[in-house]
């Protein structure tokens, strides 16, 4: 399967929405607990920003699902650190197109001359905790009972890789 990867833009809202709703009424990945507006969404993804860019995940020609890079905290210092996501398409899942998605978002982060890389996950996120920890990346902080969702009191894993 080819994966590729395209720069998101405003005409995407519509299907990262779509697969961002799934995510939101389905599982306890986010702690959106109801679906948000295109609106709150755009300020969510970072179209548009030349240090945190956004992603059209592609899997055969196919959109399988987004990531994007963001800024970690808002404060100066923190500039050479960045939180990294992913969302797949459920069906695109478990195909190995996640680990290419990090791995082709750590490169554009070191281009962007961020050193490094925090994936936040809810801690019942088996498949993501995997797939991070595939990648690299180590267990650096755990946040317990930060959320609750679907009457389940939900913990905060960060895992941070730093970037050669």
């Amino acid at each position: 399967m080819e994966v590729t990867f395209e720069k998101a833009t405003l005409n995407d809202l519509v299907a990262i929405k779509e697969i961002y709703d799934y995510y939101i009424t389905e599982t306890t990945a986010t702690f959106h607990t109801h679906p948000i507006s295109f609106e709150e969404l755009r300020e969510v993804i970072p179209f548009y920003n030349k240090k945190y860019p956004s992603f059209l995940v592609k899997a055969d020609g196919k959109t399988a699902g987004y990531c994007y890079l963001s800024s970690f905290k808002k404060r100066q210092a923190y500039d050479r650190t960045a939180e990294a996501t992913v969302y797949l398409k459920p069906e695109f899942c478990g195909q190995g197109i996640g680990y290419k998605t990090v791995t082709f978002l750590e490169e554009v982060a070191k281009k962007k001359d961020i050193k490094v890389l925090v994936g936040v996950i809810t801690g019942t996120n088996e498949n993501s905790i995997r797939l991070f920890a595939k990648c690299g990346f180590e267990k650096c902080a755990h946040y317990k009972q930060v959320g609750q969702k679907f009457d389940e009191l939900l913990d905060v894993v960060a895992y941070q890789k730093i970037l050669e």
